[in-house]
C-alpha cells in the first residue's frame, strides 16, 4: 500500500464517530468562519455581479442570498465571495486557506443528500486534511499563488466523502483533481488582478465536478497527485509528510483565523502595531514620521506603497500599516477604495519601509515575526516584536472575538438575530440528524427576504 492508498484509505473508511471531539469542533468553528467570511463578502459588488450572471436554479444556497444554484455554481461563487474580504482562515503550515477550498464544496454537495451533521463536519475535516497535506508535502514554484492549486483536492475529498466513495474511487478522486488545479500567478495578489479571488471558487467547482466524474466512472492516472506536485507545479512532494501520523495529526487542528482584513502575511506587523498602541496609548498618525517594518521574507514581497485598487491595498504592508494608523482599525472598512485612493494613508505608506531580518525567515512555517519601529516627528522612537501571528495554532484567538468577527460580516447581509442562531446551529451541527434546517436557516436569513 503506496502512500496515496493510506490516504484514500483513510479519507473513504474513516467513520465519522471516530473523528475526535476537538476535531469536530474546530471543523464547526472553521466551518462558522467561512460563512461569515462568504457572507459578508457576498455583499461585494462584484461579487453580487458575478453571481447574476452565472445563471441556472438547483438545489445549493448562494449563501449571503435566498438564490439557488447547482452545487458546482454554488461552490464557485460562495468560494469565490469567502475569499473577497481576505478573512478565511487558513494553515501556516500548508501556506493556504483549506477551509475556503472545503467548505463551500461540501455545504454545496450536502443539499439534499442523507447525511447527518456530524458526517457533513467529517467531510470537512477529511477534506481539509487532505488538501493540507498536499500542500506541506510540496513547495510550489515561487511564481504561483497557492490559491486554486492543491484546494481542488481539499473541495473533492469532501464531496466524495459526501457521495460515500470507496478507496478505490477516493484515490481516483484525489488524482483527478490534483489535475483540475489552476495554473496560478502570485502576481495577481500583488497587482490587484482580481481574478485571485475567484482561484478557491473554482477549486470548489472543481471539486464537485470530481464528484460527478467518480460517480460517472472517471478515472485518474496511476498516481497524479506525486505526478502534479513533484512534477509538474513543483520539483518535489515527499510522500512521507503526505501520509504521516493519519488520524493522529489534524490539519484543521493547526490552523489560524484572520482579524485583520488583509492578507496574513501583513499581521505580524499589525500585530506589533496593536502592542505599540497598548504601551503608547493614543498614537496620532499625524505625529508619525517613518515606520520601519523588519519581517520574514515572504511579508517583505508585500512593499507597494501605492496600491492600484482594494485587493492591491490588502497585500500591501505600507498601506496595510497607514490605513491602520490614520483609521485606527484593521477591519473590513479600513480597506476600502476610499482608503486606499486618501492621499493622507498614502503619504503615510510612502514612509513605510519593509526590510527582511534572516532570523526571522528562518523562523518560517511555525512563526511568522515582525518588528516594527515607529519614529516620531518630536524624536521619540516607539518598538514592538511579535513572534508569531494572533490567531495562529499556538496563539489562538478566544472564542468571543471569532464570533464577533462572525457578527460584523454576517450582518451585512443577514438580519442579527437570525445571524446568532446560524452560529449556534453550526457549533451544535454534530448533535443534528441532518443539516436541512441549518440550509433552510441561512437561506431565510438575508434581510430583505
Amino acid at each position: 500500500m503506496d502512500a496515496l492508498d493510506r490516504v484514500a484509505n483513510f479519507a473513504a473508511t474513516t467513520n465519522a464517530c471516530d473523528v475526535p471531539a476537538p476535531v469536530i469542533a474546530r471543523s464547526a468553528l472553521i466551518m462558522a468562519d467561512c460563512i461569515g467570511a462568504i457572507v459578508g463578502g457576498a455583499a461585494e459588488p462584484d461579487v453580487v455581479d458575478l453571481a447574476a450572471r452565472q445563471t441556472g436554479d438547483g438545489p445549493a444556497l448562494l449563501i449571503g442570498t435566498s438564490q439557488m444554484r447547482t452545487a458546482g455554481t454554488a461552490a464557485l461563487l460562495n468560494g469565490t465571495a469567502g475569499t473577497t474580504l481576505e478573512m478565511d482562515e487558513g494553515n501556516q503550515f500548508c501556506k493556504g486557506h483549506p477551509g475556503m477550498h472545503t467548505v463551500p464544496a461540501a455545504i454545496a454537495s450536502a443539499a439534499g443528500k442523507t447525511i447527518s451533521g456530524r458526517e457533513l463536519l467529517a467531510a470537512i475535516a477529511i477534506g481539509y486534511d487532505v488538501g493540507a497535506r498536499v500542500g506541506i508535502a510540496t513547495q510550489l514554484r515561487p511564481s504561483m499563488h497557492p490559491h486554486g492549486t492543491w484546494g481542488a483536492i481539499c473541495a473533492a475529498t469532501a464531496v466524495a466523502r459526501i457521495l460515500g466513495a470507496t478507496p478505490a474511487q477516493m484515490r481516483h478522486v484525489i488524482n483527478m483533481s490534483a489535475s483540475l488545479g489552476l495554473s496560478t500567478s502570485r502576481r495577481t495578489m500583488l497587482e490587484g488582478g482580481s481574478v485571485r479571488n475567484i482561484f478557491a471558487g473554482i477549486s470548489g467547482q472543481m471539486g464537485v465536478l470530481a464528484g460527478d466524474m467518480v460517480s460517472a466512472g472517471f478515472t485518474g492516472d496511476m498516481n497524479g497527485v506525486a505526478q502534479v506536485f513533484g512534477h509538474v507545479v513543483s520539483d518535489v512532494f515527499d510522500e512521507n509528510a503526505f501520509a504521516s501520523d493519519l488520524g493522529d495529526r489534524w490539519e484543521v487542528s493547526r490552523n489560524y483565523f484572520k482579524m485583520h482584513s488583509c492578507c496574513r502575511y501583513n499581521h505580524a506587523a499589525l500585530d506589533a502595531l496593536a502592542l505599540i498602541r497598548e504601551s503608547h496609548g493614543t498614537l496620532d498618525h499625524s505625529t508619525v514620521e517613518t515606520v520601519c517594518v523588519e519581517t520574514y521574507s515572504l511579508a517583505v514581497e508585500l512593499d507597494d506603497p501605492a496600491p492600484k485598487n482594494v485587493l492591491a491595498g490588502k497585500f500591501s504592508v505600507p498601506f496595510a500599516m497607514a490605513t491602520a494608523l490614520v483609521n485606527g482599525s484593521t477591519g473590513v472598512d479600513s480597506f476600502t477604495l476610499p482608503n486606499v485612493t486618501n492621499p493622507i494613508i498614502l503619504d503615510l505608506a510612502k514612509r513605510v519601509t519593509i526590510v527582511e531580518d534572516p532570523a526571522m525567515t528562518a523562523c518560517l512555517p511555525n512563526n511568522r515575526p515582525a518588528r516594527v519601529t515607529i519614529s516620531l516627528r518630536s524624536g521619540e522612537r516607539l518598538q514592538a516584536s511579535t513572534e508569531t501571528n494572533r490567531g495562529d495554532w499556538s496563539a489562538p484567538y478566544p472564542l468571543t472575538e471569532i464570533h464577533d468577527k462572525y457578527m460584523s460580516l454576517t450582518t451585512r447581509l443577514w438580519r442579527e438575530d437570525d445571524a446568532a442562531r446560524i452560529w449556534d446551529m453550526v457549533q451544535d451541527l454534530e448533535r443534528v440528524e441532518s443539516p436541512a434546517a441549518l440550509l433552510s436557516a441561512m437561506a431565510d436569513a438575508p434581510k430583505d427576504s
